[in-house]
This record gives structure tokens, C-alpha cells and sequence, in this order.
């Protein structure tokens, strides 16, 4: 098994108005394994006019689709929650196969990214306005919840899974169509959900997937029509900026999941072998290329040698190699640029005066990999407390009180997760409201569920996917008056 079963031989095409077929002029793009760089596959390498025909199909859709009965289109998110859990193992394969995440890290995905589906299957149903009497009487008010209509979804390829159902849910069930658009390094598991939905009974021209080489030429295309009506990101700052340029003209709705750089603060009173198991979870989820990955350790000076020293040994025994090999800890990075960049920040901070706890360096050898690292006395002022590091890196900086640790912590440009380890309730609440981020983990380093709004602040984005929240970002409000009678 390696999950290419969920794709029959029409599958790596582009999904448009329930059908596939080839990209105009027949284009292709190549899907490489992260494990050794060789090609695994190929998939259709879309055209403007191919995103406009997509495009096409959603508009198409949309007001049916919008009529459509709320427990109809819970029941076929219930649906595909089902499917997605009976066929996890390949999906996880498949995931491991085409991002290079281990097969046990792809199933932690798997079952994430299907609980969006079950999440908002559920809250199809409870869409509702208001109605209520005006304050000076005379008048009544009632609020109507509507779709927001076409959407875009551009998704990243470190979580190819979760990071499309947690925005396909909540569209599905607020009636909006939409089209996807893949990260190319990792086309392979959308396509797979594709096939999935459409068994799930989602109609022709809701999800249109399409797999494309041309990313800028794509959104200015898309973004350039009065006919998309919302537009959903996930990915760096910089490609945020330039799609929330480009919505301006046609004021599209914007929901924008961005760049991060974490910090995990670590204060005196804290249990350090928590601290320890929480680092493990908040620096090694996804080999370290998450936005939500610890990016920065703000450790008091009082206990940074021990939390290093523990630290280390821990990252230094993780086996590094294949994702889909039995006993491997750690799979490879997306591409060779990927180790580059870490390889960069790591030198970097030791020519600065870090010191290398474990780790440091590219293993010999083919494929993308990085030997988790830790680094200790690392200068606040570091490249690698300043930039995304996106690997499994995990840089030590110390600091002397609670102050200088939330000066340090909000010391960046980005707001999106943050961890704190602290005994003391009362600063438990003095630094989750200092701190500037969307999202605060308290004794914890996961903090992901489907029940929860994620999203940051600052240059982290807008928006929130998940919870309640979630929804409402694929909703409009209309308010109707009505004479009291």
C-alpha cells in the first residue's frame, strides 16, 4: 500500500463540473518524492483559461447548491467523514508518500483533517438569523444568514489533508461552491478527496480541484473576476500580501492563515520534563513545518541547561529516514531549497555564539533531510528568532524575567501560536493577555482541534478556521425591517 489506489487512471487530471480531464494543450507537472527526489507521479498543470472554466463550474453551481437543504449538505460532510476514516491508512500513506511526514504523523493528519467534516456536519443544521422587536417598538428586525457564494482556496503542502478539509467544511456547509488549488509539490491527496467527495454525494460544480504550476498567473485570473466572491489562504506572509492586494478592487472577502514564529517560554517554575514532552510536540509536529511549530525557546536562565541537556537527548535519539519505513521518527523536508534555508539559520546562529546541543547539520545522502537540532545561548537578536525556521531546529535563548520573556515573545512581526510553561495560575493569566498571538497553549504544545478557532494576528493573517467561528467566515448577514403589523 502507498495510497496511489485512491486514484483510478483519471485521477490526475482536473476536477471541473464533476468531471476530469486533461489541462489545455495537455500540460503536466511532476510530483517528487522528498524522500529521494525521484518522480512519483504526474498530475494536469492547469491554464488561466482552465481556472476561469473552473470558475465557470462553481458559478454555475452556486445557487442550487445554496438552496439545498442544511441537513443534505451536513449529511454529505457525515458522509465523507465516514469514508475518510474507513480509507485513513491510504490517505496516510498517500500523505506520507507525497510530503515525506512519517506514516504514524500522516494518520495524526488524517484523523484531524476528518473531524472538520463530522465538525461542521454538524453545524450545517444550526445556521440561524435573529428576529427580535426594535428597541422603540413599531418595527421588528430579522437577520437571514446566507452563502457568501464562490470561493478560492489556495492550500499548503505541509498538511495536504487537513489544511483543505478544514476549508472545504465549513463552505460545504454554509451552501458556497468553491475551487481548489493544491500546493504542486502535494496535489496527490486533494485529488484523493476529490474522488472521495464525489462519492460522497457532493453535487457536480461545488468542489472543483485544479492542480497548476502557474500559481500568480491563477489567483490574478481568478481575483480579477466579480464573480469570486471569497478567498481563503493558507501559507507565507508575503503571498498573503499580494492576495490581499489583489482582492482590493473587488473588495472579496478574505480569510488569511499565515506565517508564524512561535515562541515556547519556559519560566523557572515550570515542570521541566513537561516543558520537555511539550517541546517534542510543538517543535516535531510535521518534522518542525508547521505555522504553528515552536520556533523560538524563551527559557529562564535558571533552568535553560537543564531543559537543553533533556532536550537534546531527546531530539538526538529521533531516527532519521523514509516516512513510510518502519521505526523512523523524522521524515525529510519538502524540497533541497527547504535545507538550505535551515541549514543557513543553523550556521548562521552558531557564527552569532549558539552553541549545538545535538544535531546541526544535512545527513549525507539523497533526499531533503535535516538532523533534528537543538541549539542553546542563541542571541535574541539571531536570524533564526527572526525567520519562519520550518525544519526541526529548536534554538535556546534565555531570559531573567517575566517581562523581558513577553518583550522577547511579542519581539516579531508575526501572531499566530505561542506556548507558555508555568506553574503559577496568576501568571498563567498575566502572560496569555500580555502575549500578541491568536493562540496561547498553556502547559500544552498541541494546539489544533477542530472545535477551536485557530488564527493569528499582526502579520500571522485574519480570520479563523475551526470552531464556531469557522462558519461564519462563508457567511453573510442580511437584515430585513418589517412593519410590527
Amino acid at each position: 500500500m502507498n495510497g496511489l489506489e485512491l486514484l483510478g487512471p483519471d485521477h490526475r487530471g482536473l476536477y471541473i463540473g464533476g468531471e476530469w480531464r486533461e489541462a489545455e494543450g495537455g500540460r503536466r507537472i511532476d510530483v517528487i518524492d522528498p524522500a529521494d527526489g525521484s518522480v512519483l507521479t504526474d498530475v494536469a498543470d492547469a491554464s488561466v483559461t482552465d481556472a476561469v472554466e473552473a470558475l465557470d463550474a462553481a458559478v454555475e453551481a452556486q445557487a442550487s447548491w445554496a438552496r439545498t437543504a442544511p441537513r443534505e449538505r451536513g449529511e454529505i460532510l457525515r458522509t465523507a467523514f465516514e469514508l475518510i476514516t474507513d480509507r485513513a491508512d491510504q490517505f496516510a500513506h498517500l500523505t506520507s508518500l507525497e510530503m515525506g511526514k512519517t506514516v504514524a504523523e500522516a494518520k495524526g493528519e488524517v484523523a484531524y483533517g476528518a473531524e472538520f467534516f463530522r465538525w461542521y456536519s454538524e453545524e450545517a443544521v444550526r445556521i440561524h438569523g435573529r428576529w427580535m422587536q426594535a428597541p422603540a417598538g413599531g418595527s421588528r428586525l430579522l437577520t437571514i444568514k446566507k452563502p457568501v457564494g464562490p470561493c478560492l482556496f489556495i492550500t499548503p503542502w505541509n498538511f495536504p489533508l487537513a489544511m483543505g478539509t478544514r476549508k472545504i467544511g465549513p463552505a460545504v456547509a454554509a451552501g458556497c461552491t468553491m475551487v481548489v488549488k493544491p500546493a504542486s509539490q502535494t496535489p496527490l491527496t486533494m485529488l484523493a478527496l476529490a474522488v472521495l467527495l464525489e462519492e460522497a454525494g457532493l453535487p457536480s460544480g461545488v468542489l472543483n480541484v485544479v492542480t497548476t504550476s502557474k500559481h500568480s498567473e491563477f489567483s490574478e485570473a481568478l481575483q480579477g473576476d466579480d464573480r469570486l466572491r471569497k478567498v481563503s489562504f493558507t501559507g507565507s506572509t508575503g503571498v498573503g500580501r499580494t492576495l490581499v492586494r489583489q482582492s482590493a478592487d473587488r473588495l472579496q472577502r478574505l480569510s488569511m492563515e499565515l506565517g508564524g514564529n512561535a515562541p515556547f517560554l519556559v519560566f523557572e517554575d515550570a515542570d521541566v520534563d513537561a516543558a520537555v514532552d511539550g517541546a517534542m510536540i510543538a517543535k516535531m509536529r510535521n518534522m518542525g513545518e508547521a505555522c504553528t511549530a515552536a520556533n523560538r525557546f524563551l527559557v529562564h536562565s535558571s533552568v535553560a541547561e537543564e531543559f537543553a541537556e533533556k532536550l537534546g537527548k531527546r531530539m538526538g535519539a529521533l531516527s532519521v529516514g523514509r516516512g513510510q519505513d518502519d521505526g523512523v521518527d523524522v521524515g525529510p523536508l519538502i524540497d533541497e531549497k527547504a535545507v538550505e534555508s535551515v541549514s543557513q539559520l543553523v550556521t548562521d546562529a552558531v557564527h552569532d555564539g549558539a552553541r549545538v546541543v545535538t544535531g546541526g547539520s544535512a545527513p549525507d545522502g539523497p533526499g531533503y533531510f535535516f538532523t533534528p537540532t537543538v541549539l542553546l545561548d542563541v542571541p535574541a537578536d539571531a536570524e533564526i528568532n527572526v525567520q519562519e525556521i520550518f525544519g526541526p531546529v529548536a534554538p535556546i535563548t534565555t531570559f531573567e524575567t517575566e517581562d523581558e520573556a513577553i518583550r522577547q515573545a511579542n519581539d516579531t512581526e508575526y501572531g499566530l501560536a505561542s506556548y507558555v510553561y508555568t506553574r503559577d495560575l496568576a501568571r498563567t493569566i498575566r502572560v496569555a493577555e500580555a502575549l500578541e498571538f491568536g493562540m496561547v497553549g498553556i502547559n500544552s504544545g498541541l494546539l489544533s482541534n477542530p472545535a477551536a478557532p485557530f488564527g493569528g494576528v499582526k502579520a500571522s493573517g485574519f480570520g479563523r478556521e475551526g470552531g464556531f467561528e469557522g462558519i461564519e467566515e462563508y457567511l453573510e448577514t442580511t437584515y430585513v425591517a418589517l412593519p410590527a403589523g
